[in-house]
């Protein structure tokens, strides 16, 4: 009986610990949805789920763990960390954030994905959800919001990439903006919800999302974060196959070659075989396209050299390259500013290591295609497959469709860029381009 007491008692404690969390939360949630009504479904969607001893939160993107000592302190400390936190989790799922995690330098990721939810979550301006760090987590974000612009985790992530912070920098990042753990962020195939039914959330969020900022005027991030979440995403390895052509080159073709009668040959009439390999074989490769750099003061430097960086690196295999091409790389604003032509591998690293970046003035797409017609006019094509154009997309379109494939390629969606010409593909480059 002495033993049974005690431990009777401590099922008792441990039962009226996970009651009273499981109050704080039902509490959280309803503070939600009285606040934020275009969350509901998202809401219903995400289900609680008691995890003794984990010591946080963490999702899955199907489950929301959390530990109840853990909830029961947060409370304690200030009842706006609840709800807070459930919603930080949910933002999380809405704007897909766990399902790009395995692609991504997770350390990099994790700040950006938080940074960019905190942001959503302070412009809502909801006074139940307010912290006592919110004034310093303002001032931190509008000082990255000069740098990066609109503060989507996959600009953040491209920012950080290109320019690494401090190891005290990142630890002030964290104590303002992390509040889950990201532990459970590994893509499961056995997962209720897919990545496809939360971008149905999300764009259905999307949609009664338009009343509350009628109301508002306060969701220009969660409409920009949304808008990253459910756009459609692009291999731009695959983009690159649309500017191959069918070549020729001098190398033995096993695949057309017969080593039977090629050794049947040899063995029954001397040095004779029946059968040769064929010396050359016809394969897909890059041979003639154009790479136009919108240098408009918009198009900062570093990004222009990324997206360079990773073209080069997706070219330079050999089942990509000719021994010898024919790439041009135009630099323009509203005009033409320099043309650097290609004709090897070498040549594009030198461009790499010493090209030098010019214009920064306004945009207008027209003169790189009046250049590159001219060109073709001049003889300097043999079969120009195509021109992918780097920009922001805030310029001036031709009217008139070229004879060649064109596509135009962005870092992010933005509504209120205008539309690429109906001949044209738009692509939109993952962040880890």
């Amino acid at each position: 009986m002495g033993r049974e007491a005690p431990l009777r008692q401590e099922q008792e404690k441990e039962k009226e610990i996970r009651e009273l969390a499981g109050q704080v939360l039902g509490l959280g949630r309803d503070t939600l949805m009285v606040s934020l009504r275009f969350l509901d479904a998202a809401l219903a969607s995400l289900s609680l789920r008691p995890e003794e001893g984990s010591g946080g939160f963490a999702t899955d993107g199907e489950l929301l763990w959390y530990d109840s000592r853990f909830v029961l302190r947060q409370y304690r400390l200030e009842a706006a960390r609840i709800p807070r936190l459930l919603l930080h989790s949910l933002l999380h799922c809405v704007f897909s954030h766990s399902f790009q995690y395995q692609k991504m330098e997770r350390e990099l990721w994790d700040m950006a994905a938080d940074m960019a939810v905190e942001n959503t979550v302070l412009e809502l301006h909801i006074p139940s959800l307010a912290l006592e760090t919110d004034l310093e987590a303002e001032g931190k974000l509008r000082v990255w919001r000069e740098d990066v612009g609109a503060l989507t985790a996959e600009r953040i992530y491209r920012y950080l990439k290109n320019n690494p912070v401090s190891p005290r920098e990142r630890e002030e990042i964290r104590r303002l903006f992390c509040r889950d753990s990201h532990r459970l962020w590994q893509p499961r195939e056995e997962l209720a919800l897919t990545q496809e039914q939360w971008r149905r959330i999300s764009r259905r969020i999307q949609t009664d999302l338009k009343a509350f900022t009628r109301a508002k005027g306060n969701g220009e991030s969660l409409e920009k974060n949304l808008t990253e979440a459910v756009r459609e995403r692009y291999d731009y390895r695959k983009i690159l196959e649309q500017f191959t052509v069918m070549g020729e080159e001098i190398s033995l073709d096993e695949s057309e070659f017969d080593y039977i009668y090629y050794t049947y040959g040899l063995t029954h009439y001397g040095n004779l075989p029946l059968i040769e390999p064929l010396e050359s074989r016809e394969t897909r490769r890059v041979k003639e396209f154009v790479i136009a750099i919108d240098t408009s003061a918009s198009c900062r430097g570093e990004v222009v050299r990324a997206f360079l960086n990773k073209t080069y690196s997706i070219l330079k295999g050999t089942e990509n390259f000719f021994s010898r091409i024919n790439v041009h790389i135009i630099q323009c604003d509203q005009q033409v500013r320099s043309d650097t032509r290609i004709t090897c591998q070498e040549d594009f690293e030198a461009f790499l290591r010493t090209g030098k970046l010019t214009g920064f003035g306004g945009t207008d797409f027209r003169p790189v295609f009046d250049y590159v017609e001219e060109l073709a006019r001049q003889g300097e094509f043999e079969n120009l497959k195509g021109l992918i154009y780097f920009t922001d997309g805030y310029g001036i379109y031709p009217e008139r469709m070229p004879d060649f494939d064109v596509i135009f390629a962005f870092l992010d969606e933005d509504r209120q860029r205008a539309p690429v010409p109906p001949w044209s593909m738009k692509v939109i480059l993952d962040s880890e381009e």
